[in-house]
């Protein structure tokens, strides 16, 4: 309920301060008494746009402030919340509008957007001028006005939620329907796909690998001869080898004891000995490693320029086929397991749709006892306003899938 309206420069207002009681307030005036300059000044008050013409001429802005009186049920009070407003049982909407264009916005002396002014007013107030009946044609508000008479705020609250629910399996169900056709659609690709993956068993780092091989088949002949050169260069008469080992064999004769200044010639003759013996296995690893045959060259090749061909037919690189091979099973699986699938998910939006059904069901029989209740109310207020033929009724309809909603 309005409580206060205080108005300061507004138009031809300098000051006035406004208070309201319960029950009606009516303001008559002869035309030109400044009605309109009330109402206006109200709206600016309620987030309406703002006018540079309302302020006062000399003045530098206007102000207009608001003050209400809120049940603690109240709705707006949960807008409030969204917006982290702070409210109680008095609430206090003030609007500036400055000379210059600028306009401010306050709710309970909190800056606000005139966005969210505005929203808050629409839930406090409805201004109605000669013609003005939107209000009174707006089927959401009479919904919203009955709930609320009848206590079923809460009931339509969670109806709305369980038609979401409802619409959310439905969204699934036909997302999973559209993947499983898509998938059925190219069951035949994918078989033929994986079978020839499958064939191949490519695995990862296989390319680098053998790649590398046959590089290194290709050069074995020279790499070959380069080893078996080091090798010469290790064994035999004349070699570095046979030298340090006759020259080690006659220090020992001579004996480190006696000549204490051949033992660590003696020791670096045996340390350099034993590295030649280690890069002769060396040697000899690596030519083990280098021995192939020209057959053994072509299956590499051929395999490697299979996995590249592979690829390049899915677009894809060699490293990616063995996840190819996994994605294309998944599908295939996703397939075979589509109709169980599709089968949970449909039980689910039939549960969600019978679970909506019943609960708006519900909720539309305790909508025609309240209306019932609201009628009789309204009827008895009518013969003391002279209006004993006057009739109120409400009426509820119920609509089908296309035309229903939440509500």
């Amino acid at each position: 309920m309005l409580t206060a309206l205080s108005i300061r420069d507004i138009v031809l207002i300098d000051r006035l301060d406004l208070e309201f009681g319960p029950g009606l307030s009516v303001m008559t005036g002869e035309t030109g008494a400044g009605k309109s300059i009330l109402l206006d000044a109200f709206a600016l008050a309620l987030g309406a746009r703002g006018d540079v013409s309302l302020v006062r001429q000399g003045a530098k802005q206007g102000q207009v402030t608001a003050i209400f009186s809120l049940a603690g049920e109240h709705q707006v009070h949960e807008l409030l919340a969204e917006g982290g407003i702070d409210s109680d049982s008095e609430l206090v909407l003030r609007r500036i509008q400055a000379a210059d264009g600028r306009t401010r916005a306050f709710i309970n002396d909190q800056p606000v957007s005139v966005q969210l002014l505005r929203r808050v007013g629409e839930l406090l107030v409805e201004i109605h001028g000669q013609h003005d009946d939107r209000a009174l044609t707006d089927m959401a508000a009479h919904r919203r006005l009955l709930d609320a008479f009848g206590g079923l705020s809460g009931e339509a609250e969670a109806v709305a939620g369980l038609h979401e629910a409802w619409k959310d399996a439905q969204r699934a169900l036909r997302e999973q329907e559209a993947h499983v056709a898509s998938v059925r659609e190219n069951a035949d690709y994918l078989s033929h796909a994986l079978e020839e993956l499958e064939a191949l068993d490519p695995r990862s780092g296989e390319e680098e690998a053998l790649a590398e091989r046959r590089q290194l088949m290709m050069n074995a002949e020279k790499i070959a001869a380069d080893l078996e050169e080091a090798r010469a260069a290790l064994e035999g008469e004349g070699t570095a080898r046979a030298r340090l080992s006759a020259a080690l064999r006659k220090i020992e004769r001579r004996g480190t004891e006696d000549a204490p200044v051949l033992e660590p010639v003696a020791k670096s003759l045996e340390r350099v000995l034993l590295e030649i013996n280690e890069a002769q296995e060396q040697i000899e690893q690596a030519m083990a490693a280098i021995q192939f045959s020209p057959a053994e060259l072509e299956a590499a090749e051929d395999r490697l320029f299979a996995l590249r061909a592979l690829a390049r037919k899915h677009s894809v690189t060699v490293d990616d086929l063995p996840a190819l091979v996994e994605k294309f099973r998944s599908e295939l699986e996703l397939l075979d397991a589509g109709e169980q699938k599709l089968a949970e998910l449909r039980k689910a939006e039939q549960e969600h749709e019978a679970a909506y059904r019943a609960a708006a069901q519900a909720l539309s029989a305790a909508r025609r006892e309240a209306a019932r209740r609201l009628d009789a109310e309204v009827m008895a207020e009518l013969p003391p306003l002279k209006l004993e033929k006057a009739r109120f009724m409400t009426h509820i309809e119920t609509l089908g899938d296309a035309e229903g909603g939440p509500h």
